[in-house]
């Protein structure tokens, strides 16, 4: 018989598993010094000693209905019956429950076996380990999940984060820090999970930080501003913890996180739907912080575009690689955060006017991006054919764009079926390269429309080769090669061709794609992306990135255990698994609100 289980026993099952969590690596030689009030923690065992998983009925969920109709018009606790497998590879192994694991890290026992989704008992390629033994899904996510619990950060005796990775044979350098892009994989993990309490602390402790006083040479950083990351220095002389934050003035070439501050609203809201408590968002402090967050964003300047200008450098992509200017990245993220806040700020006499700004830009962005950075097949064909030096009111080519600047793998590699959001539109310039999070968070906001959330999912679909490889996904496609190398990165030996920012793929951006796989109804291209995950990930350690145009190599300057890697492995199960968990993440287009774009010139 399949072990069913509620949400609270799930909570009591996962709080009992208690590992020895990351400290700050300049304190790890006296550790042993620490006192009762740094927290009491305790062993676990290793995942050969979790018992096996026993053979039970797969569990069968069935929903009728077109594959391709969007989840926006359909509850989250329906999924698509995957009986249909011809679009992934053989399989010899069953995939498992991510609560049956827990089950057995906490319990050390388990009676059954579940197969996600219904998918039926088929053949599976296996991971493989270094004794050319298989992982299974089973193992994977059990370690999964010790690797996670031991890469949190305490404060206080209190978890408040995780280290962005614990890579055993490398210096820490910064990555012994709690940094706010990298923690949301895993607060969402713990919220989906129903551990809602280390995510809360980050929340909170970043907020304070964001009170700080920013100085970067002489000059003042805004007050909106929060952190890219923090760290937690613990003195066992004094028995003590500090917080050091980094807004900035530590990082590759000195930039301010402009996503920083988005995530946080993200994850708050996230917090909320998981939680049902809108008393933490209720609170002053938390109200303020959004409003300061958002100032810094809706503030009157020189503008003529409803997007925000942005250096290079100011987000995932923290390194040189031409993305100044409007980046699809900031502008997705910069809808969604004020989507979400538009939904946690009290109306109020204090808050009436700023609601309304928010309306306004979301308005005026929502139509922007959906007409300007959109590029299809069709939309291809419109600019190459533009003509330049239009002055005025009705120009066609509104930004000046000279035809000629198209690249030339464009027009062999963009499908007739399937578009996508253009990673930078600005005077005179397109910046036609793929970003994978900035189409996905376009997805997951509601930002795309229905039909170009679809048609993005068939790009996806019909490239999966140079998108997903053998290591899903890439952060942005293709690669800059040769001299345009040498001239957008200033010869960056991080960032060379198909490695790191430029074309390296990213376990974490898999829990992004399959969100919106699910959201839109397609959870299959989410199946067939964990599945390669698991032949490899584990296996590798847990790779920050892979090089090669396919993604077929551990990064060169790669950390092992990246946490957002294991976190966001995780997150992609259990999303799988539970399509109501989308929810936290995902927002719906406003009804009131007409598309600017009725279909897709894709379809």
């Amino acid at each position: 018989m399949e072990t069913q289980h509620s949400l609270s026993e799930l909570r009591v099952r996962v709080s009992s598993l208690q590992v020895q969590p990351s400290c700050d690596r300049e304190a790890e030689s006296e550790s042993a010094a620490r006192t009762p009030d740094h927290g009491q923690t305790s062993t676990v065992p290793d995942i050969e000693d979790v018992a096996k998983l026993l053979d039970a009925r797969p569990r069968q969920i069935i929903v009728n209905g077109d594959s391709h109709r969007s989840l926006d018009e359909r509850a989250f606790n329906e999924i698509i019956n995957l009986s249909d497998t011809s679009l992934r590879p053989p399989r010899s192994l069953e995939t498992v429950k991510s609560s049956e694991c827990l089950d057995k890290l906490t319990a050390g026992q388990g009676n059954g076996r579940t197969v996600l989704n219904g998918t039926p008992n088929q053949p599976r390629r296996p991971a493989v380990n270094e004794d050319d033994e298989p992982i299974s899904p089973t193992s994977m996510v059990e370690g999964a999940w010790i690797a996670l619990k031991k890469a949190q950060v305490l404060f206080r005796g209190k978890p408040v984060g995780t280290i962005a990775a614990s890579d055993p044979t490398e210096d820490s350098l910064n990555y012994n820090q709690v940094f706010v892009r990298d923690f949301v994989s895993s607060g969402l993990a713990f919220l989906m999970i129903g551990e809602h309490e280390i995510v809360k602390n980050f929340l909170l402790k970043a907020l304070r930080l964001q009170a700080w006083e920013k100085h970067i040479d002489c000059f003042t950083l805004g007050e909106g501003v929060m952190p890219a990351s923090f760290k937690v220095l613990h003195d066992p002389t004094r028995r003590t913890d500090t917080m050091v934050a980094d807004f900035g003035e530590s990082a590759i070439g000195r930039v301010a996180p402009v996503d920083s501050g988005f995530w946080w609203i993200i994850l708050l809201r996230a917090y909320v739907r998981a939680t049902g408590d809108h008393s933490l968002a209720e609170e002053p402090d938390c109200q303020r912080g959004m409003m300061l967050i958002l100032t810094l964003c809706l503030s009157d300047g020189f503008d003529t575009f409803p997007t925000l200008l942005c250096a290079d450098g100011c987000c995932m992509i923290d390194r040189r690689m031409g993305i100044y200017g409007y980046p699809i990245e900031i502008q997705s993220l910069f809808f969604m955060a004020l989507k979400c806040a538009r939904s946690l700020l009290k109306p109020d006499s204090r808050t009436k006017d700023f609601l309304e700004r928010i309306e306004k830009r979301l308005h005026a962005l929502r139509y922007h991006i959906r007409t300007y950075y959109w590029l299809d097949h069709q939309q291809l064909n419109n600019i190459y054919r533009y003509k330049t030096e239009e002055y005025s009111q009705t120009a066609v080519n509104k930004f000046n764009v000279i035809p000629d600047s198209i690249p030339d793998w464009l027009f062999d590699w963009l499908p007739m079926k399937g578009g996508y959001f253009i990673g930078n539109v600005s005077p005179a310039r397109m910046d036609f390269r793929w970003f994978t999070i900035g189409n996905c968070v376009a997805i997951l906001s509601s930002l795309a429309t229905p039909e170009q959330s679809m048609a993005i999912m068939d790009l996806i679909e019909e490239r999966w080769e140079d998108i997903v490889g053998y290591m899903p996904v890439k952060v942005c496609y293709p690669a800059l090669e040769g001299r345009e190398w040498q001239i957008t990165t200033g010869c960056d030996p991080k960032n060379t061709r198909w490695s790191y920012h430029n074309g390296g793929s990213w376990p974490v951006l898999l829990w992004m794609l399959t969100a919106a796989s699910v959201k839109i109804g397609r959870p299959q291209l989410a199946r067939k992306a964990i599945d390669l995950v698991e032949t490899r990930l584990m296996k590798d350690g847990w790779p920050e990135y892979y090089d090669g145009k396919l993604g077929r190599y551990i990064g060169k300057q790669a950390r092992t255990f990246q946490t957002w890697s294991i976190a966001g492995y995780l997150v992609s199960k259990m999303m799988l698994e539970d399509p109501s968990l989308l929810g936290m993440i995902s927002l719906e287009e406003d009804r009131k609100q007409k598309p600017s774009l009725t279909r897709s010139s894709s379809f």
